[in-house]
C-alpha cells in the first residue's frame, strides 16, 4: 500500500463533485430528515421498562420475579410520540409512587435514544406478581 495521496480527489466526497453540483444541492439540514417508525419507538418503549423494573428490583431481570414481559405501543407524529405500556409489577409496592418513577425513566431514555419529545405515556399494570417470600407464607 502506498502512502502517497491518490493523484485525482475520490469519487463520492464532496471534492469529486463538480462546482456546479455542490452549489445546487440544498444545505445538510434541508436534505431530509430521519423518521423513526412508531414500531421502532413502541420496541425501545418497552425496552426501557425492562431497564426501569430490573432498576427497582434490585438489578436483577424481571422475570426472576415472575414479571411479565412489558407490552408497549407509541402514535409518532411529527417529531413526538405518544407511548403506551402495559406491565407487572411485583406486590407489595407503592403503585403510583413505581408508575411515576417508570414513567419518568421512559420519558427520559426514549427521548434520549430518539431524539423525540415524548408528549404522553400512559402506564397500565396489568398484574401485581407476588414476592417468593409471600408465597412461601401462604398456607395450603
Amino acid at each position: 500500500m502506498s502512502d502517497r495521496a491518490p493523484s485525482r480527489p475520490l469519487l463520492g466526497g464532496p471534492e469529486g463533485m463538480s462546482r456546479e453540483t455542490r452549489l445546487s444541492l440544498p444545505a445538510p439540514a434541508l436534505r431530509g430528515a430521519t423518521l423513526i417508525p412508531g414500531t421502532v419507538v413502541a420496541r425501545i418503549t418497552a425496552q426501557a421498562a425492562r431497564e426501569a423494573l430490573s432498576r427497582q428490583g434490585g438489578g436483577g431481570p424481571s422475570a426472576r420475579f415472575g414479571l411479565g414481559t412489558p407490552r408497549s405501543t407509541a402514535a409518532v407524529h411529527d417529531g413526538s410520540a405518544r407511548l403506551g405500556i402495559s406491565l407487572d409489577l411485583p406486590y407489595p409496592i407503592d403503585i403510583a409512587g413505581a408508575c411515576g418513577e417508570i414513567r419518568h425513566y421512559i420519558a427520559e431514555r426514549v427521548a434520549h435514544l430518539t431524539g423525540m419529545r415524548i408528549d404522553d405515556i400512559t402506564v397500565s399494570v396489568q398484574r401485581l406478581v407476588p414476592g417468593e417470600s409471600l408465597r412461601r407464607r401462604r398456607v395450603r
